[in-house]
């Protein structure tokens, strides 16, 4: 279990594991959700405590996973955790949820949302957008492309990861520049800084707003999902988190700022691309051209350090016995799970056929999985505790920064987060929790099929 023996190849370095939290971190969400976040608060003081509460939550969580991942090198991050902390049943419905809600569903959006920038480009230069129809085949394009890419080794993968994790600094440096170098105006960080009223629907507005800051800083423990194929482990591991959520959370930041520099609240929550309008506000026409391209480097590299990471889960499940075995399988010559990788893209791409002609897509995904992902983190959060008393003597290069402080300041934000998240996306919530539930079912497929046996055979009688 805490073993750094894999079957593996450990071809990543510091700098390709930093470029899977980077790449796993900035996607959609800085171009996408300050729209839905805005449209949430209203109030500039508001909007701003989402990405800096949602920043500091992620900074602490941080520190835990880096004590766990330290601890234990293994593949499938949350996975390896839960299943030392909890055993089999906990460890197979989060893999189970992780699957069939949440992380497939988020490659899936992530693609649509590098289709619909190809289709903001390509009306910027040809003046007419093409059909809904042909950005859903440029998301499935872009999914099976880079399933393909990632069949062929783990350090091509990591060789992607590399370049649009820099080219994604570049862009988003980019936007930041041309947005603050250009005149705007410094009132709308003022118009209105506070909410008309401050009372319990403005604590739930803000909680609920919190769903798409935590989407927008998810995917930072990105490359504890590969730790079998990092060199040095103990070390890089920990370090790649910590470096990169700390670059993420100063850029995220400075982004924002750069955006409402240009836009007043009242066109941020008019614009569900605010990035692009920014930028257009900055420069004219061009900048639209720029900040499409910026999405669709940045959407692209995200999509590609997330199949790369989401597989090796499966890959684990199954090797442990608790998904399709023949997942398990790893590819006799490029050393990757390339069955995983395979039936991966086949559900995101199902999901996404799905749920591309849905109205507020993004919005509704989120939603749908918010509450459930949040039951996992918790547990994960809380695995810290759970395998300090269980495995006291075991070797912890890293120790969780401030413990047990931290940890508890954790768990308090999400648990305050579950809650308002049940309130204010009760339905959603639950298709979620149920779907997950789904999972006992398989769980306990032989037990329930004896259980039917003898109930038939008592009918006969």
């Amino acid at each position: 279990m805490f073993s750094e023996e894999t079957e593996l190849n450990r071809r990543l370095g510091l700098t390709e594991a930093f470029s899977i939290v980077v790449g796993r971190i900035i996607g959609s969400g800085i171009f996408r959700t300050p729209y839905s976040i805005m449209l949430k608060v209203t109030a500039v003081s508001m909007y701003f405590g989402v990405w800096i509460v949602g920043g500091i939550a992620t900074f602490l969580g941080a520190f835990c996973y880096a004590e766990l991942a330290a601890m234990m090198p293994r593949s499938g991050g949350p996975y390896a955790y839960i299943k030392a902390a909890y055993g089999p049943v906990w460890t197979f419905l989060r893999g189970w949820a992780m699957f069939f809600v949440s992380e497939t569903g988020a490659i899936a959006v992530v693609a649509l949302v590098f289709a619909e920038s190809a289709n903001e480009f390509y009306e910027i230069a040809v003046g007419q957008r093409f059909g809904h129809g042909l950005e859903v085949i440029i998301a499935l394009d872009i999914i099976w492309m880079l399933t393909v890419a990632n069949c062929l080794g783990v350090y091509l993968s990591g060789i992607l990861q590399d370049i649009f994790s820099f080219l994604k600094l570049i862009a988003l440096g980019l936007v930041i520049a041309v947005c603050f170098s250009k005149a705007g105006n410094v009132a709308h960080f003022s118009t209105p800084f506070w909410p008309d009223e401050f009372n319990w629907s403005s604590i739930l507005a803000f909680g609920a707003a919190m769903r798409y800051g935590f989407f927008a800083y998810s995917g930072w423990e990105g490359a504890t999902y590969v730790a079998e194929e990092v060199r040095q482990p103990r070390r890089n591991l920990p370090l790649s988190i910590i470096l990169g959520i700390s670059g993420v959370l100063l850029l995220y930041l400075a982004a924002n700022c750069a955006y409402l520099y240009q836009l007043a609240p009242a066109q941020i929550m008019e614009s569900k691309l605010v990035a692009v309008n920014a930028v257009k506000t900055a420069v004219g026409a061009f900048g639209g051209v720029l900040i499409a391209l910026a999405i669709m480097m940045n959407t692209f590299g995200n999509v590609s350090a997330q199949i790369l990471c989401k597989a090796r889960t499966w890959y684990a499940m199954s090797r442990d016995g608790l998904f399709i075995k023949s997942l398990s399988k790893i590819h006799p010559k490029f050393k990757t799970p390339n069955r995983a990788l395979i039936v991966q893209a086949f559900w995101a791409s199902l999901l996404l056929m799905v749920a591309a002609f849905a109205e507020n897509t993004y919005e509704i995904i989120i939603d749908f999985f918010s509450f459930t992902s949040s039951i996992f983190n918790v547990m994960t959060f809380a695995a810290v505790w759970i395998l300090r008393q269980k495995y006291p003597d075991v070797m912890r290069p890293f120790k969780t920064w401030g413990y047990p402080v931290t940890l508890i300041i954790v768990l308090l934000i999400q648990l305050a987060f579950m809650i308002i998240t049940l309130i204010t996306a009760l339905v959603p919530s639950l298709i979620g929790i149920s779907l997950t539930s789904t999972g006992l079912l398989y769980y306990y497929r032989r037990d329930i099929g004896v259980w039917l046996r003898k109930l038939f055979s008592i009918l006969r009688m």
